[in-house]
């Protein structure tokens, strides 16, 4: 039986225990991938199974949720981040590059990019890709935009990172991961001007 508190915050404060639900599952799914349970996933958040069905009409609707919500957040960060350079896109994306290609990124998948975070679920559930397209597609572009240089669209060099990035997290434990995540860095930027390690959070 759920706790008298639980049910009472449920009854009265619907629209923050969604949001509550929403910002929890987005960063659960991108560390440990959709197949939370809803169970875990309330918990977590600090609320009653039964309460879910209250929100949601499905799982499938909370991940579409969960996908616009992360990448929302991340376009917040990154527009407070490219404040530090203003009028200076090299240096903006020298810092992106870095903090993306970082350490911290790869331990810390729950609070990180979206691009990689939901790569693989997505992959994997197609019905469930096709309806988060649209908000990743366009996600994926604007990440894309940021990493932009005269002719390069950029994608070339997202597709270095988030590989890069999805097989240090793989190989996470061994020396073989922070070789990866320099190995992309030294690409990215030219001789590796961008080879330091920043202890920030990336989105």
């Amino acid at each position: 039986m759920g706790h008298p508190r639980a049910h009472e915050e449920e009854q009265h404060l619907p629209q923050e225990n969604r949001q509550r639900v929403v910002a929890t599952a987005s960063r659960m799914f991108r560390e440990k991938g959709t197949a939370v349970s809803i169970a875990d996933l309330m918990k977590a958040a600090g609320l009653t199974h039964g309460g879910f069905y209250k929100q949601f009409d499905s799982k499938e609707d909370l991940v579409d949720e969960a996908i616009a919500h992360a990448f929302v957040e991340q376009a917040a960060h990154s527009a407070m981040a490219s404040g530090e350079h203003p009028g200076e896109h090299e240096a903006a994306r020298r810092t992106l590059i870095a903090d993306y290609l970082s350490v911290w990124h790869r331990d810390h998948p729950a609070e990180g990019c979206p691009v990689s975070g939901f790569a693989g679920d997505l992959g994997r559930e197609p019905e469930q890709a096709a309806r988060a397209q649209h908000v990743y597609i366009k996600g994926v572009r604007n990440r894309a935009a940021q990493l932009a240089t005269g002719d390069d669209d950029g994608m070339a060099q997202l597709c270095t990172m988030v590989g890069a990035l999805v097989l240090a997290r793989a190989t996470r434990g061994n020396p073989l991961s922070e070789e990866l995540l320099q190995a992309a860095r030294t690409a990215l930027t030219e001789n590796g001007a961008g080879q330091s390690e920043p202890q920030q959070r990336t989105d």
